[in-house]
C-alpha cells in the first residue's frame, strides 16, 4: 500500500464518528442552513486544523527525535483515555 493511501485510510478511519463529524451532522440537520454551506465551512475548519497539525508536526520533527514524539503522543492519548473514563465514572 502506498504511503498516500495509508495516510488517507488512517485519517479517514480516525475521523469516523468523532466529535467533529457529530457536530457536522447536527449542523447539517438544521433546516436554517444549506448542506452545501455546512460542508464548505466544515471542510475549511478541518483544513485549518489539519494545517496547524502538519506545521506543528513538521516543526517538532525538525528539532526533536521521533521516539520522544511518539512517546509524548502515546502518553497524551493514554491520559485523554484515562480522563474520559474518570469523567464518566465521576458523573455516576
Amino acid at each position: 500500500m502506498s504511503q498516500l493511501a495509508a495516510m488517507f485510510i488512517a485519517v479517514f478511519l480516525a475521523e469516523l464518528g468523532d466529535k467533529t463529524q457529530l457536530a457536522t451532522v447536527l449542523f447539517a440537520s438544521s433546516r436554517e442552513v444549506s448542506p452545501f454551506l455546512v460542508f464548505t465551512v466544515a471542510a475549511a475548519a478541518l483544513t485549518a486544523s489539519t494545517a496547524m497539525a502538519v506545521f506543528a508536526g513538521h516543526f517538532a520533527g525538525e528539532y526533536l527525535a521521533r521516539l520522544p514524539l511518539k512517546l509524548i503522543a502515546g502518553a497524551g492519548f493514554v491520559l485523554l483515555g484515562l480522563w474520559t473514563v474518570y469523567s464518566h465514572f465521576a458523573e455516576l
